[in-house]
């Protein structure tokens, strides 16, 4: 894909439509789209996504971890796709499709260029997390569309000039909030927005940003609700990760850039981070609030993250919701910088730079995308982030086998990840129960209780990990079977111990302050828990 740089003269105006190869972009996008819906279908599901469809069959308002948007976008594509690997993850796929429309149409808004909207749409696509990645449901995956439906929104405020706009913004923003607890990040960026330019008096003393505020809340009340209910456990548990204290670490700041750099692009995140600095020189200098809200949204969450980076480890999509804002500025930047006069060669060499980011960064992850898909190597080892989330179902074919030879009629494990996935390959034929984080599952119903009390069961715990201490506080007796192996590719990436338990029936809801309900142990913990979202 060319992007050609507009000579001067037609940089006020659109590109004539004919010089604008639509079909090669829409084939392009149609083409890569169809790969996400290759490798959302094929890949088996990680832990983690496991472990939100697990969310996605409760009733609950919310959950410990997150609000439940995730379980919800899970849900929509399980009600078409059915309990498989493309259900659970077609909602990402469709985020992905929204989030590209909505970055269109703000660029197309600011800039009525249509080879700056080509960029919005390709900017995604050239980004690992984006291009790929989206098609493994998180948190993040359902707060994005939302995130961006928000900047969307005061956009269209600031080109109409019609406040309902703030309206529209308060219900997208509550949504976000529904989705996950940064989308908070993105306030600063929004009182910038209202505050900084020259109509700041205007908003001061209208009613429609304060009625906005108000739809998020309302929004939001499932959450509150939920946590207002069960000691703002939530809340809690969010606040120990922003508060905690760790030593200064190289090794933390170091993995925070190179996810950054894997995820976004190694050509990408330079130039956005440099389209996303002169976008906030702009607008901070001229007051202009697009310019402004979109900068803002991107410099203060990046900013923050690279903070906390320097003693906690950033989970890999935490700052994720950030950057389609970058792809924005970037592409607006890009129309800007030769309409106020900059030196060709400068303006040149950032058109340049734009290309090579888009066709690189779409060239790598097409590769990535037949590395997991067709290659039959491991190249990473044991880190390999999909390889080591992989090969669940050799355990669960063995529990399987152990639970028709020992008559035992349900299942316990010792951790969430565990938990998740041998509840999603046995689908409810068996009762699953974590034993322990009991904390994590209020608010769940029934897993099945009559196939569990006075029954024997079947431990499966990942080693060393399965000698917990917390079995000397339970009456259970437990009768070593096998050790199974988890492989992937040739290599084994972790093994299992797989035990008979009698004499014992789990309590699903012991009281807080019990071992079997808290949901972490604080020392060492953090690290761990980060990888959850």
């Amino acid at each position: 894909m060319t992007i050609a740089r507009p000579h001067k003269s037609q940089a006020s105006s659109a590109a004539p439509w004919f010089e604008v190869p639509w079909l090669a972009v829409a084939l392009l996008i149609a083409a890569l789209t169809a790969m996400r819906l290759v490798y959302a279908g094929v890949l088996d599901l990680r832990t983690d996504e496991a472990y939100y469809w697990t969310w996605s069959k409760e009733s609950a308002l919310s959950f410990l971890d997150h609000p439940p948007g995730i379980a919800w976008l899970i849900r929509f594509g399980t009600a078409i796709f059915g309990d498989t690997t493309l259900g659970v993850r077609f909602g990402g796929i469709v985020a992905m499709l929204v989030t590209q429309l909505l970055l269109a149409d703000i660029v197309r808004r600011v800039t009525h260029d249509v080879r700056a909207v080509i960029l919005a749409v390709l900017l995604p696509e050239a980004a690992l997390y984006y291009g790929l990645l989206m098609a493994k449901v998180a948190p993040d995956t359902a707060m994005i569309p939302c995130a961006v439906a928000m900047l969307w929104s005061l956009v269209r405020l600031h080109e109409s000039g019609n406040p309902r706009w703030w309206l529209a913004a308060g219900l997208f923003a509550g949504l976000a909030l529904l989705s996950k607890f940064t989308a908070i990040m993105l306030l600063p960026a929004i009182v910038a927005f209202a505050l900084v330019p020259d109509w700041r008096r205007r908003w001061l003393f209208s009613p429609y940003p304060w009625l906005a505020a108000l739809i998020a809340v309302v929004v939001f009340s499932p959450v509150l609700f939920w946590n207002a209910e069960h000691d703002w456990a939530s809340f809690r548990f969010q606040f120990v990760r922003a508060v905690a204290t760790h030593p200064f670490s190289f090794r933390t700041i170091g993995e925070f850039i190179g996810l950054q750099f894997g995820l976004v692009g190694f050509v990408l995140l330079p130039v956005v981070l440099s389209g996303v600095t002169l976008t906030a020189w702009r607008g901070y200098r001229s007051r202009e609030p697009v310019a402004i809200l979109l900068s803002t949204a991107v410099l203060v969450p990046f900013l923050y993250f690279l903070w906390k980076s320097l003693t906690l480890r950033v989970g890999d999509t935490w700052p994720m919701f950030l950057w389609p804002a970058g792809f924005a500025a970037t592409a607006i930047n890009l129309v800007m910088l030769p309409r106020e006069g900059w030196p060709d060669r400068f303006v040149e060499s950032a058109f340049w730079w734009a290309r090579v980011a888009v066709i690189s960064g779409i060239a790598f992850v097409v590769g990535v995308f037949l590395y997991y898909v067709a290659a039959p190597w491991n190249l990473i080892g044991r880190t390999d982030p999909v390889g080591a989330e992989a090969g669940y179902e050799q355990v669960a074919a063995r529990a399987r086998e152990q639970l028709r030879v020992t008559g035992a009629t349900w299942i316990a494990t010792s951790d969430y990840r565990t938990y998740a996935m041998l509840r999603w390959h046995f689908n409810g034929q068996v009762p699953v129960i974590q034993i322990n984080e009991r904390g994590r599952f209020q608010g769940f119903g029934d897993p099945g209780m009559k196939a569990i009390k006075d029954h024997p069961g079947l431990y499966v715990a990942r080693e060393p990990d399965h000698r917990l201490p917390l079995w000397d506080l339970t009456t259970a007796k437990r009768q070593p079977l096998e050790r199974v192996e988890r492989v992937w590719r040739g290599m084994v990436m972790d093994t299992y111990a797989l035990e008979k338990l009698t004499g014992w029936t789990p309590e699903l809801s012991p009281p807080p302050d019990s071992p079997l309900f808290r949901w972490r142990v604080l020392a060492g913990v953090i690290g761990r828990e980060a990888s959850v979202s």
